[in-house]
Order: C-alpha cells, then sequence, then structure tokens
C-alpha cells in the first residue's frame, strides 16, 4: 500500500510534445515531470539558474574526462566568458589539449566502427585514438615548441598561478579555456597536473621548475571557507570532484546545490559514481541542499545545459 504522505506527492508522468516552436526552456519544463534522468537533467538546471541568481554563491566546477578532444572545449569557455563558473577544478589533460586546439592544430573525427580500427596501425601511422576521436603525434611536438619557448618569470610558483601565466601567453583563441579564463581571472586549479603531457613536457624542458602543490590546495581550501555559500558543479567524477569537495569539507557551510554528471554507478565505491546523497555524510553537501545526480553522457547534457542557462533571465 502506497503511504499517504507519497500519495499526496505522486502526479501524473508528462508525455512530453515537441513542436516547431519548442524552445529549450519550454523542453526543459516539460522534462521535470517526466522520469529517471530525464528529469534529473531538468533539476540539475533549474539548481545551476539558482546558483546563477544567488548574489552569494561561489560556483565550483570540477572537469574530468575527455571533454576537449571530444568538442566541448567551447562549451566550457562559455561557461566561463559568461559567468557560470567561478573556479574551475580540472585534468591536466583536458588542458593539454585546451592548448592544443589553441595553438591551432585540431582533433579529428570520422565516421568509423571503433570495433573494427586497426590500434596497431594507428600506432604506426603515429596516430593516437581516444575512443572515436583521433590526434596525430605531431600535435605534442607543437605543444613542445610551444613549451618549450615559454617565459617563466620564476621557478617558484603554484600551480594555479601558472595556469594564469600559461593562458596569458597563448595566442588569442575564442575557444580556449585557458586563455578565457586568464583574461577573466578565473582560476584554474589542478591537483593532478603532473599526470599529463603538458606536464611532461613542462619537465624536460624546464628542470627547474617547481610547481607548489600544497599552496593550490591551501588557497581552494580559503576560497571555500571564505564563500557564504557554494554551489558545485561535477562533470565526470575523479580527482576535481575529490579535489573540490575535500575543500568544502571542513569548512563552515557545505555545498548548497550540487550537480554531477556521470556514466558512473555507486555500488564499486569509487568517487566518480558515489552519489551525492553520500556526500552529505562527509559534509561536503549540505544536508538540505538542492542536489541532482544525473546519470548520463556529459557530450550529450553539457550543451543543453550551457544552452538552457544562456536563456536565464
Amino acid at each position: 500500500m502506497v503511504e499517504d504522505n507519497l500519495k499526496e506527492k505522486l502526479k501524473k508522468v508528462n508525455q512530453i510534445n515537441i513542436t516547431q516552436q519548442t524552445s529549450i526552456r519550454s523542453l526543459i519544463s516539460s522534462l521535470k515531470n517526466t522520469g529517471f534522468n530525464a528529469k534529473r537533467l531538468a533539476n540539475a538546471c533549474e539548481i545551476y539558474e539558482r546558483m546563477l541568481h544567488d548574489p552569494e554563491c561561489i560556483k565550483f566546477f570540477g572537469l574530468a574526462g575527455a571533454m576537449v578532444p571530444v568538442g566541448m572545449q567551447r562549451i566550457i569557455h562559455d561557461f566561463l566568458d559568461e559567468g557560470y563558473i567561478d573556479i574551475l577544478v580540472t585534468t591536466g589533460a583536458n588542458l593539454t589539449h585546451d592548448i592544443a586546439e589553441a595553438l591551432g592544430y585540431h582533433h579529428l573525427q570520422g565516421n568509423v566502427d571503433v570495433e573494427q580500427l586497426d590500434d596497431a596501425g594507428l600506432h604506426k601511422d603515429q596516430m593516437n585514438r581516444i575512443y572515436d576521436v583521433f590526434l596525430p603525434n605531431k600535435v605534442y611536438e607543437g605543444i613542445e615548441d610551444f613549451v618549450s619557448q615559454l617565459d617563466l618569470p620564476s621557478n617558484e610558483m603554484p600551480i594555479h598561478e601558472f595556469l594564469k601565466l600559461l593562458g596569458d601567453q597563448l595566442p588569442s583563441n575564442q575557444n580556449s579555456i585557458l586563455k578565457i579564463a586568464a583574461e577573466k581571472n578565473i582560476p584554474i586549479f589542478c591537483p593532478a597536473f603532473t599526470d599529463s603531457g603538458l606536464a611532461l613536457q613542462l619537465g624536460f624542458h624546464h628542470r627547474k621548475l617547481n610547481l607548489n602543490h600544497f599552496t593550490d590546495m591551501l588557497k581552494l581550501i580559503d576560497l571555500a571557507w571564505d564563500a557564504k555559500t557554494s554551489g558545485v558543479c561535477i562533470v565526470g567524477g575523479g580527482v576535481p570532484k575529490n579535489f573540490i569537495f575535500q575543500s568544502l569539507q571542513f569548512c563552515p557551510t557545505s555545498a548548497k546545490y550540487a550537480i554531477q554528471i556521470t556514466m558512473d554507478r555507486p555500488e564499486p565505491g569509487g568517487l566518480s559514481g558515489a552519489t551525492l546523497s553520500e556526500a552529505v555524510s562527509w559534509g561536503k553537501v549540505h544536508e538540505y541542499a538542492e542536489h541532482s545526480m544525473v546519470i548520463a553522457d556529459a557530450t550529450i547534457v553539457l550543451p543543453l545545459l550551457l544552452w538552457y542557462l544562456k536563456t536565464s533571465k
């Protein structure tokens, strides 16, 4: 028997109707009255919009996965440019691929069946594969040329300051994440920076460079501590998710808003699939927070989320 308090909350599922006049806002509004991850996407859109309208909210954004190679570079650029992100935490891989695009190189795609590909042949042809996206080895040679000529005013600095310097020295580019973050003075943190092609090349060409990880850690904790209200959007999971959440864990106020977009599941116990409600037990997310866990491909969700937010008033 359905409990009485649940009965009162139940309402009929909306059967979505798409017409030529359907807008992104009307679509998301329709999804709110469905179920499964369609409903959770609609909830995530509305939660992010409320974050934007909260003048005291500091918006933390965690970005994992191969988002730049697959074509999400401009999406993240626009999140930054529009003021939808106050603090970005990402992987060294995304930054490496961002530099590649900013320098005029391109990731490649083709209509191929990945199960039929000859990866050994690709290796012989110096072509690297990221599922169904490809990157020639010569791109890394171009990145190396850029890295080797960097003007470093000091060999001692925290990673977020180095990334600001890196963005300042990149050529003008309408898509670059590093460039727009430097121009907007939005800090980028990369806690696993050495786990990237960019860091390898830096290590080879600037052997005296010493990037301070502990200064970065304390800086992010200070930013989280000073935030009157915190909102979090996590794409993927991994190190960026934990770096943000461990900073919030010991702060006076845990996240009031929380969104995660992931394909990972909670059953194996890994952080990338850990639910946002689990984060409540750690004090990372507030027990009364608005939160939505969207189990979906971020390459589908991110463009829809940005599209929705760009229509916000």
